[in-house]
C-alpha cells in the first residue's frame, strides 16, 4: 500500500524507509513578476509538484509584495525595526535598529506574540482550526518561529556590530535581551506544541560564504542554550524540529546536534556536497537547499540535471534522510526552472525503483 505524503515525509525524516524523496520548489515574488506567464506554463506542466494549479489566476497588475518586500518603501515592524528593500518581492534588511543605544532598553517592549506577529496581527484560533483540518485530512502539519528568531533578531535590534561586540564583551544587557527573546519565542512554541504539529520549523541565517558568522564557542555560549530551551518541549511532544540557515554552517553542526535539531536545511554548494555527505548524512535528515547562486540561475539543463543526480546519489539512501527544497530568484529563467523540476521528478524515486544500490 502506497504511503501518504505525511507518512512518507515522517519516514524519510526518521530514516525508516520512505518511498520517494520529499521535494518542494517555490518562486520568490520577484521571480513571479519577472517570469510571469512563462513560469505559469512551467508550473502547469509539472502537476506532480503543483497539483491543481491553474494558469491565469495571479493578478500581476495589483500584486502587493508585502511588508519589508516593497522596493523603495520602509516598513517598521512590531519590534520597532525599520526595514528597507531595493527589489519588489525580495525581503530587505533592517536599516534602523531600535536598541542601537542601550539607553532605550528600559522603555522598549517586545510585542505580544499572542496578539501580533512581526509584521501584522495573528489569529491563533484560525491557525489552530487550520491544523485540525489538516490532521483530519491526514496531511502533514507544520508550525514555526519567524525567520531570524534569535541570533538574527539580536542583530535586528542592536545592529550587527553592536550585537557581536556585546557578546565579545559579555554585556549583561545582552543576556537580559536574550531572556526577553526566549520568553517571546516560547509563547509561540507552546501554541504549536499544544496543537501537536508534526514539524516545527526554525530559521536563521548563521553563515557567510566560507564559515559561520560567529565561532562555535561563541555560539555555544550565547545561542545554543536558547535553541535547547525552545526545542525541548517540541522533542518532548515527539515533534520533528527543522533548522534552516543560509551560508556555510559546517562548523556549527555539533551545536545543532546538542540543541536537538533533527532536520537541517543547509545550502548545497556553499557547504559542499562532499562535506555534507561526510559530516551530516545520517546524523540529521538533510533538507537540502538547492543552489540559487550559480548552476540553477546560470547553468545548462544538463548541468542542473547533473547537480540533482549527484546530490541524490551522495546524500540519499534507501533509508531516507534527504529532502529537497529549491527557491527560485532572479535572474533564473523559466527554462532552468523547468530543468530543475524535470531533474527532481526523474530522481525522486531513485533509491526505490531499482536504480539505487
Amino acid at each position: 500500500m502506497a504511503l501518504s505524503n505525511r507518512e512518507n515525509y515522517i519516514k524519510n525524516a526518521t530514516f525508516q524507509g520512505p518511498e520517494w524523496i520529499p521535494m518542494q520548489l517555490g518562486a520568490s515574488g520577484a521571480s513571479r513578476m519577472q517570469l510571469r506567464e512563462d513560469l505559469e506554463d512551467v508550473m502547469a506542466r509539472h502537476e506532480w509538484m503543483f497539483p491543481g494549479f491553474e494558469k491565469g489566476k495571479f493578478d500581476y497588475e495589483n500584486w502587493d509584495p508585502g511588508p519589508a518586500h516593497r522596493a523603495g518603501q520602509t516598513f517598521k515592524d512590531a519590534w520597532g525595526c525599520t526595514w528597507g528593500s531595493s527589489i519588489d518581492g525580495i525581503e530587505g534588511v533592517v536599516i534602523e535598529f531600535p536598541l542601537v543605544d542601550w539607553d532605550s532598553f528600559d522603555l522598549w517592549r517586545a510585542p505580544d506574540p499572542l496578539e501580533t506577529g512581526d509584521r501584522g496581527p495573528v489569529n491563533w484560533q484560525a491557525t489552530r482550526e487550520g491544523v485540525q483540518a489538516a490532521k483530519a485530512r491526514g496531511d502533514l502539519t507544520m508550525g514555526g518561529l519567524p525567520h531570524g528568531f534569535m541570533f538574527m533578531r539580536l542583530t535586528y535590534l542592536r545592529g550587527f556590530e553592536n550585537a557581536l561586540l556585546d557578546m565579545a564583551t559579555d554585556d549583561l544587557r545582552m543576556r537580559r535581551l536574550i531572556e526577553v527573546l526566549v520568553e517571546h519565542n516560547m509563547k509561540i512554541v507552546r501554541q504549536y506544541v499544544d496543537m501537536g504539529v508534526d514539524v516545527m520549523n526554525l530559521g536563521e541565517d548563521l553563515g557567510t560564504q566560507t564559515g559561520s558568522i560567529i565561532s562555535p564557542a561563541m555560539f555555544r555560549k550565547w545561542i545554543t542554550p536558547t535553541y535547547e530551551t525552545l526545542i525541548a518541549p517540541c522533542r518532548d511532544k515527539g515533534m520533528l524540529v527543522a533548522l534552516h540557515s543560509d551560508g556555510n554552517i559546517m562548523d556549527l553542526m555539533d551545536e545543532f546536534d546538542i540543541a536537538g535539531v533533527g532536520i537541517i536545511n543547509p545550502q548545497d554548494l556553499c557547504n559542499g556536497i562532499d562535506n555534507l555527505a561526510r559530516e551530516v548524512k545520517g546524523r540529521f535528515c538533510i533538507r537540502l537547499d538547492v543552489d540559487r547562486q550559480t548552476i540553477v540561475p546560470f547553468g545548462t539543463r544538463s548541468e542542473i540535471r547533473s547537480l540533482i543526480e549527484e546530490e541524490v546519489r551522495k546524500l540519499g539512501s534507501p533509508q531516507g534522510g534527504l529532502e529537497f527544497i529549491c527557491g527560485i530568484y532572479p535572474p533564473t529563467p523559466a527554462e532552468n526552472v523547468d530543468a530543475v523540476l524535470e531533474a527532481m521528478k526523474e530522481f525522486r524515486t531513485y533509491w526505490w525503483d531499482g536504480r539505487g544500490g
